[in-house]
């Protein structure tokens, strides 16, 4: 019950659970498939606090959640009535999507069920690896045995795994296209591949039709494309055999046929179309390793942030597949570390406590290749950081390009990556030039955001250390915290109407900054003039150009005379009337005596609390 709510909300924004299609999870986001994403309200999901970020992107609504996304999910289909794989229904169709989107709809929904377990195995086989180097084990032991078949399992075994969640996306019964993919793998099909091999080999073939031999296991393509043959002959023999006789004969069509059509056809044709993409890529790779490592690292966060990113995963399996190896998942490697590096300087740079505590906590999870709560949560938000570790990830990426590394077994990039780095003839320079360009990509974005990652903000210097006394104005709001020449409003940025902060609100309240009298209040009601005891003189201005609302998102809930004291309710509005009516939320408090005083200080962090300490006055 512990994530009901947070199910009812999300279900809510969704447009409820007749406005859903299909709904799978990845490692940190839900993945909704929607009938009418016009119904879907993304910047209300926003504003719940389990909410990381909402992405539309690839034909689906991705609502991101972090690391317990498993739970959410659960309670998600619990409360709507989804079956627990909340595939597609047979005669559902959402809104027309892209080419590219449907592709990577279709990649997702594939990959998406078995990522914890592919990311386990590829971890289990580096791990192996480093044992086997390191002289801890050897590949004769029976200690090693096991854990090899645990950690190769999935991967020789991968036809029946992706028949099984490719027949779920298609529509199909995912058992059929199963025994499809075990057929792909069955130990008389690889003793055919076996035989075909030797010298002198007799032909072989299927009702007089010559049979081309290929050993499928670990392959990606061929079982993916039979069960869609095998998914479009199911709903043909549905529709149009008889009710009595389709529950068995609709199977034997499906196997009787899509089977020999696999090693006839689809299997051949899909095998040389792996290797072409596999060849291709390695082609490109060739040209400019170092440039290769340079884009990825670039762009990688970029992809992940829309949910592309689903789109190069059955490239890097497909490489395994067909070459061994894969450069790809390296250069990835200072992407993701960049991020991490950009949340550390973050984490020892920044002054105040609630935006350290998600800093760090996006470190630890983003040095296991978890990066959303560091993008959305820290990097985002602030932008600087974001770019620094974009770019410090190209730099990484040109080092891990520079010296040719290699992964030969799948997984995601994070800290156990090294491991499955190291390459079967034992630690080369490989192995080295990919760790550097790690630690490279982690250092130079952390250095970068500690120096420059945090413009505009009230943390370019160390917080004053004030009390609460009559020189001190307390925060109105709850928010992110501007310096006042990034408002984008050239009279309150050039410090016409006095000096003071602003704030971005996270919240819809504004209360009492310090003990005194309203002294103004707008007709509109966007903002209010203070006087505290001391003298001191306060405007509050919510948003940018607001005054255009006609007062009609604001509620007074004082008036003009009335005595205050801090943390009084002044006024509410609603944020989300303000955003969708194109207005800037920025909203400046402003000392409108600064002349007054020898100084106007902001003395809170990057992110500050309603009733907090946000500036302070420095007498003549």
């Amino acid at each position: 019950m512990e994530y009901q709510a947070l199910a009812k909300d999300i279900l809510g924004h969704v447009g409820g659970k007749e406005n859903i299609v299909s709904l799978v999870h990845c490692a940190t986001r839900l993945r909704f498939k929607l009938k009418d994403s016009q119904r879907a309200d993304a910047e209300g999901l926003k504003n719940n606090p389990g909410v990381i970020m909402v992405v539309e992107s690839g034909g689906q609504f991705q609502v991101v959640i972090g690391n317990h996304v498993h739970d959410v999910w659960q309670a998600v289909c619990q409360e709507a009535g989804l079956a627990d794989d909340a595939g597609p229904a047979a005669e559902e169709k959402g809104e027309k999507t892209s080419l590219g989107g449907h592709l990577i709809d279709i990649v997702s929904g594939i990959f998406t069920p078995f990522i914890g377990v592919l990311a386990a195995s590829g971890i289990l086989k580096g791990i192996l690896a480093l044992a086997v180097v390191c002289g801890w084990l050897t590949t004769d032991s029976g200690t090693y045995k096991i854990w090899f078949a645990s950690s190769d399992a999935l991967f020789f075994f991968f036809p029946l795994v992706l028949g099984y969640t490719a027949g779920k996306k298609f529509g199909g019964n995912p058992f059929i296209t199963m025994v499809i993919g075990g057929a792909l793998v069955h130990p008389t099909m690889i003793q055919a591949f076996e035989a075909s091999q030797q010298a002198g080999a007799a032909a072989n073939a299927f009702l007089s039709i010559p049979v081309t031999w290929f050993n499928y296991s670990t392959s990606v393509i061929p079982i993916i494309l039979a069960a869609w043959v095998s998914c479009w002959l199911e709903k043909q023999g549905s529709k149009r055999l008889p009710s009595a006789m389709k529950n068995f004969f609709t199977p034997l069509i499906c196997l009787g046929v899509t089977v020999p059509l696999t090693f006839l056809v689809i299997g051949p044709v899909a095998t040389w179309l792996s290797q072409m993409l596999a060849n291709g890529y390695q082609w490109i790779y060739v040209l400019a390793p170092w440039l290769a490592g340079a884009a990825m690292g670039a762009v990688w966060q970029v992809c992940v942030i829309f949910g592309l990113h689903w789109g190069l995963v059955p490239l890097m399996i497909n490489n395994l597949a067909v070459l061994g190896h894969d450069s790809m998942l390296p250069m990835l490697l200072p992407a993701v570390y960049g991020q991490v590096g950009a949340a550390l300087g973050v984490f020892l740079r920044s002054r105040d406590a609630r935006q350290k505590m998600l800093a760090g906590s996006s470190v630890t999870a983003g040095i296991f290749g978890v990066t959303e709560p560091a993008v959305y949560g820290v990097n985002l938000p602030l932008r600087r950081p974001f770019i620094f570790g974009c770019v410090a990830g190209a730099v990484g990426g040109a080092i891990v390009g520079f010296f040719d590394t290699h992964v030969y077994s799948f997984g995601f990039g994070n800290i156990f990556t090294i491991a499955q780095m190291i390459p079967p003839g034992g630690v080369d320079a490989t192995l080295w030039g990919g760790i550097a360009g790690m630690l490279v990509a982690l250092v130079l974005s952390c250095v970068l955001t500690m120096m420059a990652g945090m413009p505009g903000r009230a943390t370019e210097t160390a917080p004053v250390a004030v009390t609460l006394d009559e020189n001190t104005v307390l925060s109105p709001m709850r928010g992110t915290v501007l310096a006042l020449d990034h408002v984008p409003d050239a009279t309150f940025a050039s410090g016409l109407l006095g000096q003071g902060a602003a704030i971005v609100p996270a919240d819809n309240k504004v209360i009492a900054p310090f003990a005194g009298e309203v002294a103004s209040l707008f007709a509109t009601k966007h903002a209010i003039g203070l006087l505290s005891d001391s003298g001191i003189e306060v405007l509050i201005h919510v948003g940018i150009d607001t005054v255009k609302l006609d007062g009609k998102p604001f509620t007074a809930h004082v008036k003009v005379g009335d005595k205050i004291q801090p943390g009084d309710l002044l006024l509410e509005f609603d944020r989300q009337a303000i955003l969708d009516a194109g207005y800037d939320l920025a909203t400046p408090i402003i000392i409108s005596n600064s002349d007054d005083y020898r100084d106007v200080a902001t003395v809170a962090a990057t992110a500050v609390q309603a009733g907090a300490p946000l500036l302070c006055v420095s007498h003549q």
